[in-house]
């Protein structure tokens, strides 16, 4: 059996990892059957994996695969950056020829950027032989909605959803928006979170990640500590270009985080083309550039000016951005993965836009959704630095999201192979 995995951005990859040691734990025990089950899905699994090359270089990419243990991948598209039409069309491109040349019994796609619907697109319309025989579709993170068709991201949501097979739901309101858009049910699995596997599988081995000390931001020998030694700080990032791309809306964040990165320092993690965008729109003003690098003899790095202030670091690894996320007393962000890890890790977090297609993350988890007003930006952070209501995890949130995903795929496709009138 052969399942191939598509990943293209720095998000995917944490939701893909998930499923790769799924099959890898598979495999080396053995898949078993329950008494009376029929023998569909059981064989071995071979796992391909293909990376776009959407993000493309060390920082937004490379390290990832290391500290997640993702395997070199299979195939690598090399598509690098261009307009979503430009991008789209030439992963579609390239990637039929990869699919007519490997024929997977399944394509997993996994999240809602380019790279999601463009290998969707071309699994739906792809035929292996005369018969129109093509692989299954799987879409890891179905049915999300912002309800907001503005976003990029609701698009390639919306499409990739209706052109697979097998939805893979991570809370109670995909299933809901799945079947208000006419989705049969038999296709929908409610299975859980994928990145939240990853966050619980590398929770602890990123408490040794020496970032912390790296920025200065433990033992500080005077103000409050956290239990692990750490000084207040929030975590910071913006990346939607509704928000780094109009530089008025830019300036309301900022200037909505004035009060709070005069209180403390606000780590910002800045993704390449919002670094980009701060030069262009002269807002270097608001940032002291910041080296993650070790200087004292290990005891933390120099930088200029006081604590304060919002500092601006290269993008950082998986193991390090997941340590200053767990230890922050604040994150901000507009990002909807970091939504779901502040909620799984208790972390309070003001997310800088209209909407939120995880609203579980509001209703059961730590999350707050302020606009990107400066007024209601500064209210919000206000709210959640003296949170004091407490969190739950939401259902199936576990940890065996991505072991669901590979039995419930085994299974459909070993039923395929044995009616291959259906195929």
């Amino acid at each position: 059996m052969k399942i191939m995995f598509i990943v293209g951005a720095r998000p995917n990859f944490m939701k893909a990892a998930s499923l790769v040691a799924a099959i890898r734990e598979r495999n080396r025990k053995g898949a078993t059957l329950l008494p009376g089950e029929q023998p569909t899905g059981a064989e071995k699994i071979q796992g391909i994996l293909v990376h776009t090359g959407q993000h493309y270089d060390e920082s937004m990419s490379g390290s990832f695969f290391v500290d997640l243990e993702l395997p070199k991948p299979d195939i690598h598209l090399g598509i690098g950056s261009g307009s979503h039409a430009v991008q789209t069309a030439e992963i579609m491109r390239r990637f039929e020829e990869v699919l007519l040349g490997e024929k997977p019994d399944a394509v997993v796609v996994v999240g809602d950027v380019n790279s999601t619907l463009a290998c969707a697109l071309v699994a739906a319309k792809i035929s292996y032989d005369s018969n129109g025989t093509r692989p299954l579709i799987a879409h890891v993170e179905a049915g999300l909605r912002s309800f907001d068709r503005a976003m990029p991201e609701e698009v390639n949501r919306i499409l990739t959803d209706h052109l697979s097979d097998l939805l893979f739901v991570t809370e109670e309101s995909g299933i809901q928006n799945l079947k208000h858009e006419g989705v049969p049910h038999d296709k929908i699995y409610f299975v859980g979170n994928t990145m939240i596997d990853s966050l619980l599988a590398y929770r602890d081995k990123a408490e040794k990640s020496a970032v912390l000390d790296e920025l200065g931001l433990r033992s500080r020998p005077h103000g409050n500590t956290s239990q692990n030694g750490a000084s207040p700080y929030a975590l910071l990032t913006l990346h939607r270009p509704s928000n780094v791309d109009d530089r008025n809306t830019f300036l309301s964040i900022l200037v909505g985080l004035g009060e709070l990165s005069r209180s403390c320092p606000i780590v910002f993690s800045a993704h390449p083309r919002t670094r980009k965008r701060i030069a262009e729109f002269g807002l270097e003003y608001f940032f002291q550039l910041h080296d993650k690098s070790i200087s004292n003899n290990g005891a933390g790095t120099a930088h200029t000016g006081d604590d304060s202030g919002i500092r601006m670091l290269e993008p950082l690894g998986y193991l390090d951005f997941l340590c200053l996320m767990k230890h922050a007393t604040l994150v901000v962000t507009d990002s909807g993965g970091i939504q779901e890890e502040t909620t799984c890790l208790g972390v309070p977090c003001v997310t800088v836009r209209e909407n939120t297609e995880r609203p579980v993350t509001v209703t059961c988890g730590t999350n707050m959704i302020a606009g990107t007003r400066s007024e209601n930006i500064r209210e919000a952070v206000k709210a959640q630095a003296s949170r004091q209501a407490s969190s739950r995890v939401p259902e199936k949130w576990d940890g065996k999201a991505g072991v669901r995903i590979i039995e419930a795929i085994a299974i459909e496709v070993g039923k395929r192979n044995l009616d291959p009138v259906n195929k």
